[in-house]
């Protein structure tokens, strides 16, 4: 909805809004592509509009790699379809499914297809509401996000050890938000806490 209304406020019409939501469906990266969208479109422009949607999805690499272990063994036609739709919300619901014994793929797709529909649906109310909800600090609904985030994280706590990389990725992150602009604090983030735990992992390994 929060997408919805920033694209009518930004002059996209409601067709123009839900075929970026259907097509680009990045989350966060749509919020920075329309937040960022010039007045007069050139090549230059959309290179640049590009390029700053590529930055911020560029944790899919991650969320993919994560993902080798359990799909690795499975056709390519089943494996590559779902990934073109793969969120980060279809990665925690499929990585706490997996976490408790579950080996079903099709957990996967099905958490895939569910949240793809209702994402794309829900721009909708969005953007017909759009002066009602002009700021979505109003209704809280710019909290929606990082409170589902924590309250999949949670149910995630292995220890105070493996909560290490989360600590350096979100400081890491707040330092180069506050250090430079833009959303470099985005990737800053996911490399450090991705090196660090690599480094805990390792550690771990050796002291095994």
């Amino acid at each position: 909805m929060a997408f919805g209304a920033l694209a009518a406020q930004k002059g996209f019409s409601l067709a123009e809004a839900v075929a970026m939501t259907g097509f680009v469906y990045a989350g966060m990266a749509q919020f920075v592509a329309v937040q960022s969208w010039p007045d007069t479109l050139t090549p230059s422009s959309i290179a640049a509009v590009m390029l700053l949607t590529a930055t911020v999805n560029v944790r899919f690499f991650l969320i993919g790699a994560s993902l080798r272990p359990w799909l690795g063994t499975l056709p390519a036609w089943q494996v590559y379809p779902p990934l073109t739709i793969s969120t980060d919300t279809g990665w925690l619901l499929a990585t706490r499914y997996r976490d408790r014994g579950g080996a079903d793929a099709s957990y996967f797709l099905g958490g895939l297809i569910v949240t793809y529909f209702f994402w794309t649906v829900a721009a909708v109310p969005g953007y017909l509401l759009a002066e009602r909800i002009a700021n979505p600090k109003t209704f809280g609904i710019d909290l929606l996000v990082p409170a589902f985030f924590a309250a999949f994280l949670i149910p995630s706590w292995r220890g105070a050890q493996r909560a290490i990389p989360w600590v350096i990725s979100g400081t890491v992150a707040a330092f180069v938000d506050w250090l430079t602009p833009g959303y470099w604090f985005i990737i800053a983030g996911a490399v450090a806490g991705s090196v660090s735990a690599a480094f805990l992992t390792e550690e771990s390994a050796n002291g095994r």
